[in-house]
């Protein structure tokens, strides 16, 4: 489809006449005329219903509008996703379910006027996601740093998250209002599909060697609704999740959500960026979450890279 049709087919929906949208455009009135009539061909509809007053859009023309408004805002975006200078912050949350969304999700809040990319490399571990953001794929990477990063990439921890254990209403610990990580254990913890190998692999495998705890990763994963199925239906399985992470289920679920506490176990989570990156939004991120990090308080629990 020509996009400078439909770039014209919205002039003229806008103004109302033909010359006025040729104007705007900077071309002829017989140019507008030209280009619509290819579109109306292209669509095999008519868009316009001309009149004595001007061009008013027929009901195929109502129904196209809005589709045609969406495809120039995507060109724009297109154009500014790989233009220098213009293009917005590209930044990985891993998942939009998480704390580092949360956290972005507040950034945009508090800076309303800055252009953000949230993207999700879902499968990308902490080396995958580094790899992106040294070959430019990404700005940005929100992961655990379990090891020395490459030269000229550079981390700063912005998020220690905490748990909460998520049990359902017949689980022998739905009645707490708060639990031990030592009081976990006896009490199988179902996390499935978790990749050995990776950063939080680890980091749950040294949690549960502190504590004595069961991780069950044993299962395929069929997504986080089937998950909360799953516990709310049983009397004795449970699963940690992240104390900012955002979870819905029905009311008739009846999940409970428990601080885990004394010691807190704390994910420590990094921003991870190019140190030559020299994207204006992505300094005005890094010192936004720097400054709402705080200390993770006491007393808690960390992994030993930490």
């Amino acid at each position: 489809m020509d996009l400078d049709a439909v770039r014209t087919f919205v002039a003229v929906a806008d103004a109302g006449q033909f010359q006025e949208a040729a104007s705007a455009l900077a071309i002829t009135q017989q140019a507008v005329s030209k280009r619509i009539a290819a579109l109306e061909k292209d669509l095999e509809v008519r868009l316009f219903a001309r009149t004595a007053r001007g061009a008013r859009l027929t009901i195929d023309g109502q129904a196209f509008l809005p589709h045609a408004r969406e495809l120039l805002r995507v060109e724009r975006r297109a154009d500014a996703s790989v233009r220098p200078g213009r293009r917005a912050l590209r930044v990985d949350v891993h998942s939009r379910r998480t704390a580092p969304s949360v956290a972005l999700q507040d950034f945009y809040r508090a800076h309303p006027g800055v252009d953000l990319d949230v993207v999700t490399l879902l499968d990308a571990d902490v080396d995958a996601a580094t790899e992106a953001v040294a070959a430019g794929t990404i700005d940005a990477t929100f992961h655990a740093v379990t090891h020395r990063l490459p030269d000229g990439v550079v981390a700063a921890r912005v998020i220690d998250e905490r748990h909460q254990l998520l049990v359902g209403p017949r689980h022998p610990l739905a009645a707490a209002g708060s639990v031990t990580p030592a009081g976990l254990a006896g009490h199988p913890i179902w996390m499935p599909g978790m990749a050995a190998g990776t950063e939080w692999s680890d980091y749950y495998d040294q949690l549960a060697a502190a504590f004595g705890l069961t991780i069950d990763r044993v299962g395929p994963v069929f997504g986080p609704e089937a998950l909360l199925a799953e516990i709310a239906d049983s009397a004795d399985l449970a699963t940690l999740v992240g104390e900012r992470s955002r979870y819905l289920w029905p009311d008739s679920y009846d999940l409970r959500r428990i601080p885990v506490r004394d010691p807190a176990p704390v994910y420590p989570m990094s921003l991870i960026r190019r140190e030559a990156n020299p994207h204006p939004t992505l300094a005005q991120l890094t010192d936004y979450l720097m400054a709402r990090r705080g200390s993770p308080g006491s007393p808690v629990w960390l992994p030993d890279w930490a």
